[in-house]
């Protein structure tokens, strides 16, 4: 399919984060931090709590809600501005859905059955899985291009539906000969993008791991967050002088990257200060880092949560001013697809 050039699109960062509750370290540094770095650059940057994503499954009522304003909370705690972004949740823009059916007749079925997270949900029994859930790349993509979004700043693990969008818009303005859609282009970077468990260093750091030593939850406490790290796994082996030197030692690596992230330095220079160190000495010093940090955090996000009518209100307000964006893109999607719309 060709490509797109999008310099003609005005630079906008759109991305989201589900409402499943249990944000961790994992969700900070690989998202929201850089969620707020982003902020007050050349451009714009649109934040959402996607909660159509989140009912692909099902979901009890009440704590859906709960959970959509723990992630308003999160995305504010961690540093974004709804006056310099704009943060709303997903449903509260009707143009999602409506561009996500357009995308679903762009879309190719087998496209859909190749997604691996399809796969790794619906599990053995596919059959018992919502439409939604096979579907939901559709949705990703009107997510990101209803808005024209040129860039996104993806997990390893978003590459393959970033990749989905791009086909449905490289699609859409091949079929209908336009330069429609921007190909929209990941931003993938920073040390610890792919945070992985303090118990195992080949697995990645995840609310749903039994133990809950696994992971460092932007709820803990300081004296949480200081017994995790003393008590994750690690090697015998003093630290090395450079990255190289962690290759084989996952565990020793991802302790490294998460001071690195913390600290704002590159890994390197986190080694050549810690070299020949055992973890005795690191461990202190990483748990002070992460303190330093999270603590505000965690501070903040109980402050937003005290108030849920702020919360909403901010969210509803946030709605408008992406429906402003979104709805002249999807008209216009509408139009060139040849649907009469009201001139109203």
């Amino acid at each position: 399919m060709s490509e797109t050039t999008n310099t003609r699109f005005t630079p906008r960062i759109f991305s989201g984060i589900q409402p499943s509750g249990g944000l961790t370290l994992g969700n900070y540094l690989g998202a929201l931090k850089r969620f707020a770095a982003l902020q007050g650059n050349e451009s714009e940057t649109i934040y959402c709590i996607v909660d159509l994503h989140a009912i692909t499954v099902w979901q009890d009522p009440d704590v859906l809600r709960q959970r959509i304003r723990e992630g308003a909370a999160a995305f504010m705690a961690s540093g974004v501005d709804p006056r310099q972004s704009i943060l709303f949740n997903q449903s509260q823009v009707s143009a999602h859905a409506e561009m996500a059916w357009l995308f679903n007749t762009v879309a190719r079925v087998g496209w859909m059955y190749r997604m691996t997270q399809f796969k790794d949900k619906a599990g053995k029994n596919s059959e018992n899985a919502s439409l939604g859930l096979l579907a939901y790349p559709a949705l990703m993509a009107a997510d990101i291009l209803t808005y024209q979004a040129t860039a996104v700043p993806v997990g390893e693990d978003q590459k393959q539906h970033l990749e989905l969008t791009r086909d449905i818009a490289a699609k859409f303005n091949h079929d209908y000969k336009i330069e429609h859609f921007p190909i929209t282009e990941p931003l993938i970077e920073g040390v610890a993008t792919r945070v992985m468990s303090l118990r195992d260093g080949s697995k990645k750091m995840s609310k749903s791991d039994p133990s809950d030593a696994s992971r460092i939850n932007l709820t803990d406490d300081a004296d949480a967050i200081a017994q995790k790290i003393r008590k994750a796994r690690t090697d015998a082996d003093p630290l090395p002088g450079n990255v190289e030197g962690l290759k084989d030692r996952p565990e020793a690596r991802n302790l490294v990257n998460i001071y690195a992230a913390l600290a704002d330095e590159t890994p390197d220079a986190v080694l050549a200060r810690f070299e020949g160190q055992g973890f005795g000495v690191f461990k202190p010093a990483l748990a002070e880092v992460a303190v330093e940090a999270l603590s505000p955090i965690t501070r903040k996000m109980s402050e937003f949560m005290d108030d849920p009518a702020e919360i909403d209100r901010i969210l509803g307000h946030g709605a408008e001013r992406a429906d402003e964006l979104a709805t002249p893109i999807l008209e216009r999607t509408k139009e060139i697809m040849g649907l009469l719309r009201s001139r109203a």
